[in-house]
C-alpha cells in the first residue's frame, strides 16, 4: 500500500523552506530551554518531567503533528492540486496510508528525537525520563499524526481546529479539567511514559491498558475515515 511516488511528493511538501523553518523552530527551543535549565538548576529529575511534559509533550509534539499531519494532504485538496494524484492508477486508501506514513515519520524525527537529546541534557536520562518521554513522544504522533490527517481532509480550515485542539483542549483543559484529560493524546502517551520512568516521577490520568487501546483505536478509525471521505472526493466527469 505504501506509494514512493507519493511519498516522495509528501516529503517534498513537508519538507519546503517555511514548513521545514517551522518544524525547527520548537525542537531548537525545546533544546536550548533544556540547556539554560540544567545551566541554572544542574541535574533535577522533577525538572526535567516539567519540561519535557509541560513543553515538549504537551506543546511541542501535538503542534508538529498539526503542521505533518494536515500539511501531508490539506494544502492539495484546498488549492485543487490533489485532482492530478487521484487521476492516477493508485488507490485512494494507497495515498491516505502513504500520507500517514510520511506525516508520523516527519512527526517522530521532529519530535521523538529533540525530546531525547533535551532529557538527556536535563538530567542525564535520570529514572529513565528522557526514553520515556521519547517514547510518549513516538505513540503519540502515530495519534496525531492520524487525527490532524483526518481533518486535513474534512476541513479547510484543519491547521485552525488542530492548533485550538492542541493549545486549548490538549493544554488548557487538559491541564485544569480532570474529565478533558481523560480525552487526552498527551494523557494516553504519558501512561505509557509512566510504566518506564515509574509512577513516582511520571503520571497519568488514564491506566494503560485503556490508553493503549485508545491511542490504537484513534490513529486506526482516523485512518480509516479519511480514507472514506478520500474516496468520496469526486473528480471533474466521475459519476
Amino acid at each position: 500500500m505504501y506509494n514512493p511516488t507519493v511519498a516522495r511528493l509528501t516529503y517534498r511538501a513537508l519538507l519546503g523552506r517555511r514548513r521545514a523553518a517551522i518544524l525547527f523552530l520548537l525542537p531548537a527551543l525545546l533544546i536550548v530551554i533544556a540547556a539554560a535549565v540544567r545551566a541554572l538548576n544542574g541535574a533535577d529529575d522533577q525538572v526535567a518531567v516539567d519540561v519535557l511534559g509541560g513543553f515538549a509533550l504537551a506543546t511541542m509534539v501535538p503542534l508538529i503533528g498539526v503542521i505533518a499531519g494536515t500539511g501531508s494532504i490539506g494544502p492539495e485538496i484546498d488549492d485543487g492540486s490533489i485532482v492530478y494524484l487521484l487521476s492516477k492508477p493508485v488507490k485512494r486508501s494507497s495515498i491516505i496510508f502513504t500520507k500517514l506514513i510520511v506525516a508520523i515519520a516527519v512527526t517522530m524525527a521532529f519530535s521523538a528525537i529533540p525530546t531525547f537529546i533535551a532529557g538527556y541534557i536535563l538530567n542525564g536520562n535520570g529514572q529513565q525520563i528522557a526514553v520515556a518521554y521519547t517514547v510518549a513522544a513516538l505513540v503519540a504522533s502515530i495519534a496525531y499524526s492520524a487525527l490532524f490527517l483526518l481533518l486535513g481532509t474534512v476541513s479547510r480550515h484543519a491547521v485552525v481546529i488542530g492548533l485550538v485542539y492542541a493549545l486549548v483542549w490538549e493544554t488548557l483543559f487538559g491541564s485544569l479539567v480532570a474529565g478533558a484529560r481523560t480525552l487526552s493524546v498527551q494523557q494516553w502517551a504519558l501512561a505509557l511514559a509512566q510504566r518506564i520512568g515509574g509512577e513516582g516521577t511520571i503520571t497519568s490520568d488514564v491506566g494503560l491498558p485503556l490508553a493503549v487501546g485508545l491511542l490504537a483505536g484513534v490513529s486506526v478509525v482516523a485512518t480509516w475515515y479519511a480514507g472514506q471521505k478520500l474516496r468520496t472526493l469526486k473528480l471533474a466527469g466521475e459519476e
